[in-house]
């Protein structure tokens, strides 16, 4: 196994504690831009270590036969439900993991760094300040990471 990558920058909000059972970590988020209507960002889930592989947040049964971007972009868009713009009948959410694991084959041991891209529904980008937008989207980022290590 490889070393830990650090988290790639401070959090631009304040960091989220992300339980799981009796381990603490910390979720963070670097500034986000905007490009061509697109809210982008980059999240991730730490301890004093580094960024921790997704297998620390996978059931305690084990990681599950999908990826973890399968199970982390429906939790995550269902937690921001309202907040993200439909066109079309689908959510204008994306999610990638933008660093490969460390085994070819093995989804689960890349690091828990996820690229997000949001288009916001324009009445609640209009109503809420940028940090509370981001502070929405760091939330439901911890909320889906504690989902997905439930059994």
């Amino acid at each position: 196994m490889s070393p830990r990558l650090p988290p790639p920058a401070a959090s631009f909000i304040r960091e989220h504690e992300v339980v799981l059972g009796d381990r603490r970590l910390r979720a963070g988020m670097d500034r986000p831009t905007e490009i061509e209507g697109w809210w982008l960002a980059v999240l991730w889930v730490a301890d004093d270590e580094g960024i921790v592989p997704c297998r620390a947040i996978a059931p305690a049964a084990g990681p599950p036969p999908d990826p973890p971007h399968a199970r982390l972009g429906p939790l995550l868009s269902g937690g921001l439900s309202g907040f993200v713009l439909e066109d079309g009948g689908r959510q204008q959410l994306r999610l990638r993991l933008p660093v490969p694991p460390d085994e070819e084959g093995r989804p689960w041991s890349a690091p828990l760094v996820v690229q997000l891209a949001v288009r916001w529904e324009p009445a609640r980008a209009a109503s809420l300040t940028p940090n509370k937008l981001a502070d929405a989207a760091l939330a439901a980022f911890r909320r889906a990471v504690e989902a997905v290590n439930r059994p």
